[in-house]
């Protein structure tokens, strides 16, 4: 039983390091913590113009129209934390519903 249990635990261990690393903050994969930054508010500020109001989140200063739905909201509030590998895939999605076009991030 020890050596099955074992086992099952080295079969399995190297998944739930996997989703620690993957739920981990910070930047996406091949983008430096600034670049993350900068796309990231370059996505909250195209959301901000075309889509829904985000107030002064992210530095964007658009105020009219609707207001943000709460998954982009949810998305910026993650990217000001930091956490921009989980905020942009968000805001990514959010603009292709709303059909605006999404710029590649910079190289």
């Amino acid at each position: 039983m020890a050596k099955l249990r074992g086992l099952l635990f080295g079969a399995i261990a190297p998944f739930i390091v996997a989703a620690c690393t993957q739920t981990a903050g910070g930047p996406p994969v091949g983008m430096t913590a600034a670049q993350g930054m900068a796309y990231c508010t370059q996505l909250a500020t195209l959301y901000s113009e075309y889509v829904g109001d985000t107030g002064d989140d992210l530095g964007t200063t658009y105020s009219g129209g609707e207001e943000a739905d709460l998954r982009a909201r949810f998305a910026i509030a993650e990217c000001e934390e930091g956490n921009t590998a989980k905020g942009i895939p968000t805001l990514q999605h959010r603009l292709r519903d709303a059909k605006v076009p999404v710029p590649p991030p910079a190289g």
